[in-house]
C-alpha cells in the first residue's frame, strides 16, 4: 500500500474548506478498490453523503456562508 494512503473502511470523514471541491473517494484513499470520483456538495448543509459507498462527509465548522 503507498505510504500515506487510507484504506477506504472509514465511513465518516472529516474535511476542512482546504478540501474543497469535495470529491469521493479522496485523495488520500487508496484507488484500486474505489469507484468512480463523485463531487459531493457539503458546502451548505455542512454534510454530504457518498452515493456509491455511503462514506458520511462533515465539514468541520458547518456550513459555508455564502456558498452556493
Amino acid at each position: 500500500m503507498d505510504e500515506g494512503k487510507t484504506v477506504n473502511t472509514s465511513r465518516t470523514i472529516e474535511v476542512t474548506a482546504a478540501n474543497l471541491p469535495l470529491h469521493c473517494p479522496t485523495p488520500a484513499m487508496v484507488l484500486w478498490n474505489s469507484h468512480p470520483r463523485v463531487f459531493l456538495p457539503i458546502e451548505q448543509r455542512g454534510e454530504a453523503l457518498c452515493p456509491y459507498c455511503g462514506t458520511r462527509y462533515t465539514l468541520k465548522g458547518g456550513p459555508i456562508a455564502g456558498r452556493h
